[in-house]
């Protein structure tokens, strides 16, 4: 990693990385300063999560069937009322009562994250300005709307949301253009790779095909005679279950993009993306199913939660400066974050894609990687991956709405209920296609740690930004660093 200010050779030396046979390649140096490639065998990673993954969804699809078919046309027709008998209500609905409103749900999500899509493409710094700025607004708007319901839980949870969304922003609104500079380089690749595009969409319609297996049974559980606290404990299992799917399917396509654009930095740019064999997106599909599918369910666990705590913490530790007690704190709070973030980060999916490794090993030898380059600093200034995830809530907001409002015109005492899960299935859905970009980012940075001149060949003027960039940070960090020694 030392030597990456060294030469690259042509693409050539690297084309072999996609090769038919299950092998990993290693790009090394020789002692003449030329790269050449190191071939280990690919070995499956990780297994013991694949398997509990699968087990998941065959046991759950079986519960989603029985619950959906329960209450299909006939109410009670497996008698599993019986075992409910302590938690009746008088109401009793239909399982066809609630699915059309899923399924439109579904079309919502699929609908928005293709404009969303086009429109990055076309306008990407509108588009990730309203990203940012609308969602404050729109989740003020929707605890008011459920104020006004007398869902004052929802409320005040979509309050306190609106106020920590709002102090993220203007904690980071500094940041945001060199962050929306990342994202349009990152459009640029993804758009040079149709394939990429297909792959997405692939993968969007598998996740509408189990959608439509979930929520039938989820309107099972809507319609059933069971209690409120019933109901809901049986949909908040089925949500997180839908969850762990969907950023499966997320991750996946991840490290089939990962692989793809590494391709492409490694032949030097986007022009040439064109000349990529026919066996390098098979490839990378197939790794990404085979030997490092239990990897991406290992990781999916536990990435998203642990990124979104951490740049709520970013934000909050950059704006507190007075207050030592709650620095303390939130010091306290921010090195538990970066401890775990070192064995659960997205940059992990890179290795994965390239080099085959199991999810921890990859996310600590990124994780080091940066750090020995210091590209963290970099990095840790970026929020590229929270202007997308702004974008993927905001579409999931805008399809519980629309459920919503349908569900209150017809079963106003479902709202709630059918609102929040629908939501999920948006963001899902959304979020599909905003992982496109977002693992050409993580792969920019990951090449741009292991060899800059990958990204000077690529693109001089965008080089020439990051590393100005990258100087400055270093150089901020080295201030505060001083400053703390000479106040201690």
């Amino acid at each position: 990693m030392s030597d990456s200010t060294n030469s690259v050779s042509p693409s050539s030396d690297y084309a072999s990385i996609s090769s038919g046979d299950q092998s990993l390649q290693r790009s090394r140096r020789s002692g003449d300063g030329n790269r050449v490639i190191v071939r280990e065998s690919r070995h499956w990673h990780d297994v013991f999560w694949s398997a509990i993954f699968v087990i998941h969804l065959i046991c759950l699809g079986f519960v989603l069937a029985v619950l959906g078919l329960n209450r299909f046309r006939i109410s009670d027709r497996l008698n599993i009322d019986r075992y409910t008998h302590g938690f009746l209500e008088n109401h009793k609905g239909l399982t066809e009562d609630y699915w059309p409103l899923y399924a439109v749900a579904g079309g919502i999500g699929v609908f928005i994250s293709w404009v969303w899509s086009l429109l990055l493409g076309s306008y990407a710094n509108e588009m990730m300005k309203v990203s940012v700025h609308i969602l404050t607004t729109y989740l003020a708007v929707v605890s008011v709307l459920c104020f006004w319901c007398r869902q004052f839980f929802w409320g005040g949870a979509f309050a306190i949301g609106a106020l920590l969304q709002f102090l993220y922003v203007v904690s980071v609104i500094d940041r945001l253009p060199f962050t929306m500079l990342v994202l349009r380089k990152a459009l640029k690749l993804v758009w040079g790779l149709p394939k990429v595009i297909i792959v997405a969409h692939a993968f969007t319609v598998f996740m509408l095909l189990w959608m439509s297996l979930w929520s039938f049974g989820a309107s099972g559980v809507v319609a059933s005679s069971m209690g409120d606290e019933g109901r809901w404990w049986l949909l908040v299992v089925f949500s997180v279950s839908l969850f762990w799917t969907g950023a499966v399917l997320c991750n996946t396509v991840h490290v089939i993009v990962s692989g793809m654009v590494f391709h492409v930095l490694f032949q030097c740019g986007q022009e040439e993306s064109s000349s990529l064999p026919p066996s390098t997106l098979n490839e990378s599909l197939r790794y990404a199913v085979t030997t490092s599918f239990g990897s991406i369910c290992y990781g999916s666990l536990f990435t998203a939660a642990i990124r979104t705590l951490r740049w709520e913490i970013r934000g909050l530790r950059s704006k507190i400066c007075g207050n030592e007690c709650l620095l303390c704190c939130v010091d306290f709070l921010f090195h538990l974050v970066e401890t775990l973030v070192r064995f659960f980060n997205k940059y992990a999916y890179v290795q994965i894609a390239v080099y085959g490794k199991g999810f921890n090993r990859s996310a600590r030898d990124a994780w080091e990687l940066f750090q020995s380059t210091g590209v963290e600093a970099l990095v840790a200034y970026d929020c590229s991956g929270a202007v997308l995830l702004m974008g993927t809530i905001f579409g999931g907001l805008i399809t519980g709405s629309c459920i919503g409002i349908w569900a209150w015109i017809k079963y106003s005492d479902r709202v709630i209920m059918v609102g929040s899960t629908a939501m999920l299935m948006g963001m899902v859905l959304v979020g599909l296609g905003m992982v496109v970009v977002e693992s050409a980012v993580t792969s920019i940075y990951i090449c741009f740690a292991e060899d800059p001149l990958l990204i000077q060949r690529w693109d001089a003027d965008f080089f020439n930004e990051m590393s100005e960039m990258l100087h400055r940070r270093l150089q901020h960090r080295s201030a505060r660093a001083r400053e703390v020694l000479t106040t201690a």
